[in-house]
């Protein structure tokens, strides 16, 4: 686990990490595990973080964010009200108020989208010559996760905010989920010759009390097109499942996967942002 430091008062706390991922070269730390129960305590405790950091010249700090972007992070700055879904990031009802009070803007921004998955089907199936897309059939786990954790370091590097982690600092964030996994949303594309070139994760959204959505979490790929592939399949294996929506979760506003949602007449219902301010 990445360490931290607790910093608390009446009506607010807040951990420090800092250690974080650097904000454009800079001594960066961040933020996270807000309780920010009363806006005037939580701003003078923000302030205080601040001076703090300040004095140990650190030039940045970004959140909220638990250490690096393998943990929670990110805080909702719109909504349409809808109900969360699984695994969605949850904010206070002060955090953004309070992080833009002392100076916080974002300088990552993401959305969740929602669709119908009749919409996202195109007249024919997508393929793709000499690559195969297989459901995991639900044995080893743990070997699942190494699989991921090989593939991630490589499809992620490129990412905003991206940290690299050890696989044993994987496999410790990934164990706590394994019972809620459903063999039958998580994908994998390999090769003629077998080798794994793209995996999605996906799930069902257990919050939800009825018609529950599809959610595709996360894919990754190292061959063009795979993303692509990888999304239709699970959309058409959604139906047949008898889901009848399918949430795109958490997309970076300049992803591709957020444009290929849009052409699926998906709407946006959320935003989030994580925030920064240079010291």
């Amino acid at each position: 686990m990445t360490d931290f430091e607790t910093f608390e008062r009446p009506g607010a706390a807040l951990r420090l990490y800092r250690d974080a991922p650097s904000w454009d070269g800079l001594r960066t730390a961040s933020i996270g595990g807000l309780t920010f129960e009363d806006a005037s305590a939580a701003t003078t405790l923000l302030e205080d973080v601040l001076a703090t950091l300040r004095r140990e010249t650190f030039a940045a700090v970004i959140g909220p964010m638990d250490g690096d972007t393998w943990r929670s992070y990110r805080t909702i700055v719109e909504t349409d009200g809808s109900a969360p879904f699984a695994l969605e990031p949850r904010s206070g009802a002060f955090d953004h108020q309070v992080l833009a009070a002392v100076g916080f803007h974002p300088i990552s921004q993401y959305v969740s989208s929602r669709a119908k998955l009749v919409d996202t089907l195109g007249p024919e199936p997508v393929t793709m010559p000499g690559i195969a897309v297989t459901p995991w059939d639900g044995t080893g786990a743990e070997a699942l996760i190494s699989r991921l954790f090989a593939m991630s370091g490589n499809a992620f590097a490129g990412n905003h905010f991206f940290k690299p982690i050890t696989r044993e600092a994987f496999l410790a964030l990934y164990r706590p989920i394994l019972p809620m996994l459903d063999p039958r949303h998580i994908l994998f594309a390999h090769s003629a010759s077998g080798d794994l070139v793209g995996f999605l994760f996906g799930y069902p959204d257990r919050l939800a009390q009825q018609n529950p959505a599809a959610v595709l979490k996360t894919y990754a790929s190292g061959l063009r097109g795979v993303g692509h592939l990888l999304a239709d399949h699970y959309h058409r294996r959604a139906i047949e499942m008898g889901h009848d929506t399918v949430i795109h979760a958490l997309m970076h506003e300049s992803n591709v996967s957020k444009e290929r949602s849009a052409r699926h007449k998906a709407q946006v219902f959320r935003r989030y942002a994580l925030l920064g301010r240079r010291l």
